[in-house]
């Protein structure tokens, strides 16, 4: 089976590797710079939980889809803000039974197709124009989110943290065959996979949960168990949190659990950095849109006002803005 990782960075990079050491795969990447020099040097490279490092081997890297060719699998694991440009090009690995799985933070561009609610046209937040939508056909995704705390050591090689959950789903709901193979696939890769009927759900629960850790840590450069210790700042997000689960409401995502419920599953985590902030200490773009924006702009295409989320957007976009790591207006 021929898979490709487009974007070998952490989740990238663990993916690819878990899959590159189950025998009836060939895994490529699609990546550039320091990373696909030693992705070309090395193979794939991952340390977990403070172990060894393994290798697996690599089929192929390189910056240009057109070297790779089509794939059976292909798994996006860049950050949402490079994808408008990177989506067009990626032509070259799509045939017409290419399964397309975005392993990605926050709402992915597909997410508003076929609810109501939401209207014919794409989320601006996160597909500006549809120029994604119009690049990946929509039946060869199938939706995915991942459960693990990863980062990069250093360019090609992945530290895993923890967890190893993935969930994957077709966007229509339901089951179907490719699902079935796929979750068979990871999990042979090591992975404790389980398919949904409601990939949607599942997308916007993880969200719920930390579209307001993310940024507020970025902004205030605490780990997570700082954030929640802070009552006034935990009621914040508590206070976010509300406004979303309020938008979920109306596309069909209820959300049951209780703020405190979620900030507890959050505090068992324990000390660790979000995302956003490794993406802020590092000068990488913040996923914004896909974790906030989006939200923003799904509320206000179903008429529910979010002005603790407008305000975290905007405390956020400025944040990035003044440090060059969100585009100016």
């Amino acid at each position: 089976m021929k898979v490709c990782v487009v974007g070998a960075g952490a989740i990238g990079g663990f993916l690819g590797t878990r899959l590159a050491l189950e025998s009836s795969t060939r895994v490529s990447a699609l990546a550039r710079g320091a990373t696909l020099a030693a992705l070309r040097t090395h193979g794939w490279r991952l340390q977990e939980n403070g172990g060894a490092v393994t290798q697996a081997p690599l089929a192929s890297a390189s910056e240009d889809p057109r070297e790779l060719g089509p794939q059976a699998l292909v798994i996006i694991t860049v950050k949402s803000p490079a994808l408008p440009a990177l989506a067009p090009t990626l032509a070259p690995l799509l045939a017409a039974d290419t399964v397309v799985l975005p392993a990605m933070n926050g709402v992915p561009w597909w997410f508003g197709s076929g609810i109501r609610a939401l209207g014919a046209h794409p989320l601006e937040s996160v597909d500006p124009g549809g120029g994604i939508a119009a690049a990946i056909p929509a039946t060869q995704i199938v939706g995915c989110v991942v459960h693990a705390s990863a980062a990069t050591a250093g360019p090609g090689i992945t530290l895993h943290r923890m967890g190893r959950g993935l969930i994957i789903g077709e966007p229509a709901g339901g089951d179907s065959a490719r699902v079935q193979r796929l979750q068979e696939l990871f999990r042979r890769a090591g992975f404790e996979v389980s398919a949904s009927a409601r990939i949607r759900y599942d997308i916007w629960y993880k969200l719920w949960g930390n579209m307001t850790m993310n940024p507020v840590s970025a902004l205030t450069g605490a780990t997570m168990d700082r954030v929640l210790d802070d009552d006034l700042v935990c009621a914040f997000c508590s206070g976010a949190m509300r406004e979303a689960a309020a938008v979920g409401a109306r596309i069909g995502c209820e959300v049951r659990e209780s703020t405190e419920d979620r900030h507890a599953v959050t505090r068992k985590l324990g000390v660790f950095k979000s995302s956003m902030l490794q993406d802020a200490e590092a000068l990488r773009p913040l996923e914004l849109d896909a974790l906030v924006g989006a939200v923003r702009e799904i509320g206000q295409r179903v008429g529910v006002a979010t002005p603790t989320i407008d305000a975290l957007f905007g405390l956020t976009r400025l944040f990035g803005r003044v440090r060059g790591l969100y585009p100016p207006t």
